[in-house]
């Protein structure tokens, strides 16, 4: 079943607005272009495929693909995933591996 995406039939997009040439990445990954501005919502156009999800299902998006969304969701730069935490485990042996070599030299220097 494919859906269709949604548009409100109220929604004016106002013209006169020229964002054509602006690029931003949708949710900090992905290149999308601002066609317009509407009420509260921008909407762009996938200048890349990706994956997205909305309402807890995972939807591909083709190149080209136009949608309606947040502008809050809209980076002017490309985002850095977060870094990888280590586990606490691996950090506290670790620092106990360093304190055993530490050790060891010492009592190897005297």
């Amino acid at each position: 079943m494919e859906r269709e995406p949604y548009i409100a039939s109220d929604m004016s997009i106002e013209v006169g607005t020229d964002m054509s040439e602006d690029i931003r990445y949708y949710k900090g990954k992905s290149r999308v272009r601002v066609l317009a501005e509407s009420n509260g919502s921008w909407v762009v156009e996938a200048l890349e495929p990706f994956e997205d999800e909305i309402q807890g299902q995972k939807e591909e998006v083709k190149t080209g693909e136009r949608r309606i969304v947040a502008p809050n969701l809209l980076f002017l730069r490309k985002g850095l995933p977060p870094p990888i935490k280590e586990h606490a485990y691996e950090l506290k042996m670790e620092k106990k591996l360093k304190r055993l070599i530490a050790k060891e030299e010492k009592k190897s220097k005297d």
